[in-house]
């Protein structure tokens, strides 16, 4: 398996400072600040990306934890909030909750359901954040 990579440079004071953050894909390069992360300014922020990379890492994992039990997915689609707070001294990533709504033919809701919090406990990136609340929405589309 390959290593992945990314970047980031940051220059400046935190309050005035800014940086830039970049996949080593090539597929992301974008602008960060104190702004874009604790207030609500433009640019993006660690947290943003950690959530993009949850919801990916999820809907893969669902899909073969799907394919595994012999219904092979039509669509999965997964949205994650990251909730990113004050804790004690510092910050902290303090929960992830992912929503997830699928297209899978011949699945019942019950089914489902096991098989999204299976892919939810056994998703790299799940494990990465443990010691993270991590909650999970699931279900079928008609």
């Amino acid at each position: 398996m390959p290593t992945r990579n990314a970047h980031a440079e940051w220059n400046g004071s935190i309050a005035e400072g800014s940086g830039s953050m970049a996949l080593g894909s090539g597929a992301f390069e974008g602008p960060y600040s104190y702004e874009s992360r604790m207030e609500d300014g433009a640019g993006s922020n660690p947290e943003e990306l950690i959530g993009a990379a949850h919801a990916g890492c999820f809907s893969m994992a669902l899909s073969v934890v799907l394919g595994q039990a012999g219904h092979e997915p039509e669509s999965i689609v997964t949205d994650a909030k990251v909730r990113f707070g004050k804790e004690g001294d510092g910050f902290a990533i303090q929960s992830v909750q992912l929503t997830t709504r699928a297209r899978v033919p011949g699945m019942d809701e019950d089914g489902f359901r096991q098989a999204a919090e299976a892919a939810k406990d056994n998703c790299p990136v799940s494990k990465a954040l443990t010691g993270t609340e991590i909650s999970l929405d699931a279900a079928l589309e008609s």
